[in-house]
């Protein structure tokens, strides 16, 4: 039975890696008799000349370079026989037949085919652009065996890290004219191989429940769907031991020790079954705290009151780093650059406690030679450098290292940031490298959603937050909403001419609608110039000069004679601070730390209001893991103050005024607190504000990743002041006493795939009779 030249090929490309050295043996051994049987009838002979014959694209010389055997040798059979092998194992060759005529070597060649194009097919979960950049086989390179299972090989691997070890991959060759062939590799992705079963061997002062919520890999269930940790990671095992030893460090377990970590894959290859095994060993509490320097000039006592470990306390591997770090830093900055803390720990194993020295001591006197930056294919050198807190020629600084690559993340420019050191040109030299990763930083959304305060709306944005790779950031934004329309135009540069001075500009159009409320409805349309520095990591202060053209219109006929006294166009023009100190552990979600602000308006630079209006507002969270045992046990304590002060004897505007209730006092509807005209319902607003609201953040006995924190609050807060010195006011009932309002109540906060979402059920425990109230409230936003 004869096979055509294509079913050959085929055949010869499913051959396994392990096998094609033993195809090529075979076909050297078969054709060797052929070349040496002549060879021998005539071994005294010289070779006068090779021939080459059937080769298309390859050089005739070219061929003979690989030849052992060479005009004016010497008939050698074995010299011959491995400049077959030579040319087979070129990979450029599907076929080589070496014979002797005469005084001749005749080499007649077939050679491997070009490939045309290289295709995949059947492939849902990966894209072809992270396929074709795994394989090495590419257009217009000599196709071989070897190369096509190669790549198969990498495909399935790749599969395979994305927990889809059941894939099956298989190249097929589609023959072409001009010895041409494409490539298509036929995958069956097959399912995920998700993770069964999650065991733990040796707890036994956590169950292995509470012990799942640590770990990163998940077991698979329903409402994961939105989420790849249920997915088998052989990289998340290794992630997964140094969660649950530091939850143990964190919790007083100083000796603990995962001892190992297993994963099993199920006989049909649909799931893993993974084994933690733990050594827990015994509990320890801080027996003696001392701070020891061995610094000339530093005197230990001077930097003791950092230390937050007391004795008795349960050890705490975490804290006792913070502490280490706390102290480095603030040596630093008493002029001390090269200093090392080395928390000293002493077990008493008999009496279950640990003794912990922190001793400070002289590090190497180390300088950064030179700051390497790679990755950025965008953004500038410049955008990343300027958010170093340490230079060229400075002391080696650990903290600032670290402070600097913080910074870098916090830019939101890059998936991965990545700050080594390595040995300068000297001893006493370090070269910083800087390894980022791009990421896409332009949006296009279109989103909708739902809240109380606004109804149902619509959202469509176009934003770039790393415009050209400078770093300047630009957006426009439109929202439609039942009851509030914007657009807005923004152009912020954070190194306005490189330099420590946030600078940009705002274009806005606002519509509001009110009747609800105070029976009219405000429109706003001007622009604001901003500007802004830093005065270090914490302290921050922003000015913005304002200029809006306002107007009240249609305003209800039976609105109160205090709101129709209002209707109208007028200018503001308004210039204002704001004064930020934030020390807070996370922006996104704040755990320790706390935030204060301090704001002040300045309106009668021209146009048609005057006043001084200042705002004075913070929040501090306490976190209650030591006690708890959870992060998300946290308390934050929020107040807020604010007054407003006509000048020049003008009489302030309805809608520069301060409203109470909704956002800022649960438990009451926007603006149903504080004044209010008595015979109209309407809200009149006022100058004197203040508020306070403890709020309790708590875990739900739900799994963690989806994401859902309980809360309970209590919201207190007072409106008054209402300027009534207007003639047209008399016999209107305005009621107006200032007297504090409370809500109080809980809620749940879902951090879901389509965006936050807020409900709060809320009483008003401290109400006037003429207040309005809201039990529900919710919100929600998303952008897709």
């Amino acid at each position: 039975m004869s096979l055509s030249p294509r079913v050959l090929l085929l055949a010869t490309a499913c051959l396994t890696p392990a096998l094609l050295p033993i195809a090529a043996e075979a076909q050297s051994r078969a054709r060797a008799p052929a070349s040496a049987a002549p060879q021998r009838a005539s071994a005294s002979g010289l070779v006068q000349a090779i021939d080459v014959r059937g080769n298309q694209r390859i050089e005739a010389d070219t061929i003979r370079s690989y030849m052992l055997l060479q005009p004016g040798d010497v008939f050698d059979a074995d010299r011959l026989d491995r400049s077959l092998k030579s040319l087979f194992a070129t990979g450029l060759f599907k076929d080589v037949q070496v014979r002797h005529e005469g005084n001749r070597v005749v080499v007649e060649v077939q050679e491997n085919p070009i490939v045309n194009r290289v295709a995949f097919e059947g492939n849902r979960k990966i894209s072809d652009d992270v396929l074709r950049n795994e394989v090495q086989m590419r257009a217009r390179a000599v196709f071989t065996p070897q190369a096509v299972q190669a790549d198969r090989q990498r495909v399935q691997e790749l599969y395979a890290r994305r927990g889809r070890f059941a894939a099956v991959v298989e190249p097929k060759l589609i023959e072409l004219d001009q010895n041409r062939v494409d490539v298509i590799y036929e995958i069956q992705e097959g399912d995920a191989a998700l993770v069964a079963r999650i065991n733990f061997v040796g707890n036994h002062e956590y169950s292995d429940s509470k012990l799942r919520e640590i770990v990163a890999t998940k077991e698979q269930a329903w409402y994961r769907i939105f989420s790849s940790s249920d997915q088998f990671d052989p990289e998340r095992l290794s992630f997964d031991r140094e969660l649950l030893r530091r939850f143990y460090l964190r919790n007083g377990y100083a000796d603990i020790q995962i001892t190992n970590a297993t994963a099993e894959l199920a006989p049909d290859r649909s799931g893993f079954f993974i084994t933690y095994t733990i050594d827990e060993g015994p509990r320890y509490k801080v027996g003696k705290v001392e701070v020891i320097s061995n610094l000339r000039n530093l005197d230990a006592a001077s930097v003791r009151r950092l230390v937050d470990i007391d004795t008795d306390d349960w050890y705490d591997g975490d804290s006792v780093e913070r502490v280490a770090q706390s102290l480095q830093d603030a040596v630093n900055l008493r002029g001390f650059p090269f200093v090392d803390v080395q928390p000293r720990i002493q077990r008493d194993r008999e009496a279950r406690r640990v003794d912990l020295t922190f001793e400070i001591n002289e590090a190497p006197r180390v300088y950064v030679e030179r700051i390497d930056i790679n990755g950025n294919t965008r953004t500038q050198d410049r955008v990343i450098r300027r958010e170093f807190r340490i230079a060229e020629g400075d002391a080696f600084n650990a903290a600032q290292i670290r402070r600097s690559r913080q910074r870098i993340r916090d830019l939101g420019y890059f998936s991965d940031v990545q700050v080594s050191s390595a040995p300068g040109s000297a001893p006493d030299r370090a070269v910083l490298t800087t390894q980022v990763a791009e990421r896409a930083t332009g949006e296009v959304s279109i989103g909708g959603g739902y809240s109380t305060d606004a109804g149902a709306l619509a959202d469509v944005g176009l934003r770039e937050r790393n415009l050209l790779g400078t770093g300047i950031d630009a957006r426009i934004n439109g929202t439609l909403a039942q009851r509030r329309s914007q657009l807005d135009l923004s152009v912020t540069d954070p190194y306005f001419l490189d330099r420590n001075l946030a600078a940009g500009a705002d274009i806005f159009f606002v519509q509001r609608n009110l009747l609800s409320i105070s029976a009219y409805r405000e429109r706003r349309a001007g622009f604001a110039i901003r500007a802004g520095y830093a005065f270090n990591d914490r302290l921050r202060q922003t000015w913005a000069y304002t200029l809006v053209d306002r107007e009240v219109y249609d305003i209800a006929s039976n609105a109160s004679r205090y709101i129709q006294e209002q209707k109208g166009e007028t200018l503001l023009s308004q210039i204002g601070q704001t004064l930020t100190y934030d020390f807070r552990d996370s922006i996104i979600d704040p755990r320790r730390g706390g935030v204060a602000r301090l704001g002040t308006d300045f309106a009668g630079i021209g146009g048609d209001v005057a006043y001084i209006r200042a705002r004075l507002d913070g929040t501090y969270y306490i976190p209650f893991e030591q006690y708890l045992g959870d992060p998300d046990y946290v308390l934050s304590i929020s107040a807020g103050v604010g007054y407003l002060e006509p000048l020049f004897g003008k009489n302030e505007r309805i809608i520069d005024r301060f409203f109470l209730g909704g956002e800022n006092l649960r438990g009451f509807r926007i603006a149903g607190a504080g004044p209010r005209d008595l015979d109209t319902r309407d809200s009149l607003g006022g100058r004197f504000i203040w508020t306070q609201s403890t709020e309790m953040r708590y875990p739900l006995p739900l799994p963690a990743e989806l994401g859902l924190v309980g809360r309970a609050f209590v919201d207190v807060g007072a409106l008054s002041q209402l300027d009534k010195s207007s003639p047209t006011l008399a016999g209107v009932r305005i009621a107006d006493d200032g007297s504090p309002r409370v809500g109080a109540g809980v809620g749940i906060s879902w951090r879901s795939p389509f965006g936050l979402i807020n409900i709060d059920l809320a009483q008003a425990v401290v109400k006037k009779s003429y207040d309005e109230t809201q039990v529900f409230r919710f919100g929600f936003g998303t952008r897709f």
